[in-house]
């Protein structure tokens, strides 16, 4: 498959047609970001998370995306149960490992969560290295302590280990099968003084997962839209506060056009 402006064009065409169903089991912190998001975006967010409910609702989602970021015994129960119905029902659902390696709970769910198949995984260099198991500690709080450089190469021994997708985020955004890897240099540094960015960027793969079948592929469109649309709002903000809402409204321009001209892969 071709990995192109286009492609990625299409795919978010596919999701505004489909308004897929995103089931999200997500950081409490972001949660209301997420859901904006998506709905600028044209997918359609819910935040279903209580465990009577969230194995019949994965049925009926066209992707799960699972957060690590705010963690309770009755959140992590939820995410078994997600996870495993996800499988049962052959949905597609992202992981994001948030802070694994800083405290040993999360770090061992998330490896716990692997083992249900997820078809994506997206992280920051901190939370690559430590889930693949290579780096327990370089982590500070939420945010990486490593580049994304430093972390391709436990992306692609993840991905080949778990058969998902890897993306990790930082200044240059990359993505990896265990046998494709491609780089996305679109992006600002602002973005990262907006919390809940990276969990949202997270959302969209898992909207793209909903409509694309080729995981890596989906993992690349799903960065790619989110860090060009982060790109042309920190071009219009004036600070951290204005890029959050100009990041929803560049979601929602965002058109062939715009992508074509924009999107850097390499």
């Amino acid at each position: 498959m071709i990995i192109d402006a286009a492609a990625t064009s299409r795919c978010l065409d596919a999701i505004r047609e489909r308004r897929p169903l995103i089931h999200n089991i997500t950081n409490l912190v972001v949660t209301n970001t997420t859901a904006n998001a998506l709905l600028a975006l044209g997918a359609s967010p819910a935040m279903v998370e209580g465990a009577d409910e969230v194995e019949e609702f994965v049925a009926k989602s066209a992707a799960l995306v699972v957060n690590l970021g705010t963690m309770s015994a009755d959140r992590a129960a939820a995410m078994r149960l997600a996870v495993a119905a996800a499988r049962r029902a052959d949905v597609p659902w992202v992981l994001d490992p948030v802070a694994v390696g800083v405290m040993r709970y999360r770090s061992w769910l998330a490896r716990d969560l692997l083992a249900h198949a997820p078809a994506a995984i997206r992280g920051n260099a901190s939370e690559i290295l430590n889930l693949e198991g290579g780096a327990d500690g370089m982590a500070h709080g939420v945010d990486s302590t490593a580049g994304s450089a430093a972390a391709v190469a436990a992306a692609q021994r993840l991905a080949r280990a778990t058969g998902a997708a890897v993306g990790v985020t930082g200044a240059i955004d990359y993505v990896t099968d265990g046998s494709r890897t491609i780089g996305i240099h679109n992006g600002d540094a602002m973005m990262a003084r907006v919390t809940g960015l990276g969990c949202t960027a997270t959302a969209i793969v898992g909207a793209c997962l909903a409509v694309e079948q080729d995981r890596f592929a989906a993992v690349v469109h799903g960065l790619a839209v989110t860090a060009v649309a982060g790109e042309i709002a920190a071009a219009r903000a004036h600070g951290p506060g204005s890029l959050q809402l100009e990041f929803y409204d560049a979601l929602y321009r965002l058109d062939a056009a715009t992508l074509e001209e924009r999107i850097r892969f390499g």
